[in-house]
């Protein structure tokens, strides 16, 4: 365990190396399918995250607390899209676990890496239960961190005979491409006859139009937060729509809010039994993040550590 060597004597703080040799897929996904299915089933304390605007730097900083089972406790999240390109992630933060019985402090880790794979653990939750289980084309649409996370973590639920890729800037997506053995392709290109689409750009308007959509796709738009941004146009969100929060979703989701569409279910609600799977051809999984994932995954490290 990596911890700082003031920590000793208190709390344990967990940097990435740290999250990085103990998380896996292999645990983290099934870990999400528990927290989203309670989150669903009311036995998760959590409000809507805030969002504090730090205009002058164009950046954003994010609270997401939350009470879930015999822990509680908050992820700090920063989104500074300044820093692309330089030495320091566009996403970074840190998540502080307490024991939900007597508000003991337990550890505080490093949430970027946490973050990025959590993130592509629930979308692996969505793939696993929505989309056909014949599905063997995968279309990922960015080129950055969640676009590698993705391919990791959605191997662990199907296996795709073909992966493409699609950026913004054909350079990256080469680049990512090469890294995992798909195939670079312009986005109409990508998209056509693949099974899942998965959008993880920063992009504010739409890349994905469903116009280029096989019928039966399972789209997971993953990467636009925000009332104003989008990754999808309103075609696309002509299909059955899941999310991770209802509540969330009337505030963050600038596709939903934008396209009209109306949301079928909570993804938790499926999970749990609540909801049948829908029978719409098309299924859209709109991913918003919830601090319940981020204290599943912390708790998974704690007790991983012997905490």
């Amino acid at each position: 365990m990596s911890v700082n060597p003031q920590s000793q004597q208190g709390i344990p703080y967990l940097d990435e190396a740290a999250v990085r040799r103990v998380l896996r897929y292999e645990d983290l996904i099934p870990a999400m399918e528990r927290a989203l299915a309670e989150f669903s089933t009311g036995k998760v304390l959590q409000p809507v995250r805030s969002i504090l605007p730090v205009k002058e730097h164009q950046g954003f900083f994010g609270v997401m607390p939350a009470v879930y089972g015999d822990i509680m406790g908050a992820k700090l999240v920063t989104l500074f899209p300044n820093n692309a390109g330089t030495s320091l992630p566009t996403h970074q933060g840190v998540i502080v676990l307490l024991r939900a019985t007597t508000g003991e402090p337990l550890a505080v880790m490093d949430g970027r890496l946490i973050t990025e794979m959590r993130t592509a653990a629930v979308t692996a939750v969505a793939v696993k239960h929505l989309s056909k289980p014949d599905s063997k084309v995968l279309a990922i649409l960015g080129s950055g961190v969640q676009a590698r996370a993705h391919y990791a973590a959605l191997q662990c639920v199907r296996k795709f005979d073909e992966v493409r890729v699609w950026s913004r800037n054909p350079d990256h997506a080469r680049a990512v491409a090469h890294e995992i053995g798909a195939k670079a392709m312009a986005a109409d290109a990508a998209v056509r006859e693949a099974d899942v689409v998965v959008t993880v750009t920063h992009a504010s308007e739409p890349v994905l139009f469903g116009r280029w959509l096989n019928p039966g796709a399972l789209v997971a738009a993953v990467g636009a937060v925000g009332q104003s941004n989008r990754e999808v146009d309103d075609a696309v969100m002509q299909g059955a729509v899941i999310v991770d929060s209802r509540d969330a979703a009337a505030v963050e989701a600038g596709e939903i809010l934008m396209s009209g569409a109306k949301i079928y279910a909570e993804l938790g609600e499926i999970l749990a039994g609540g909801k049948p799977k829908p029978e719409a051809k098309r299924v859209v999984f709109k991913s918003l993040g919830l601090a319940v994932e981020d204290l599943a995954a912390g708790s998974l490290m704690i007790n991983a550590l012997g905490r």
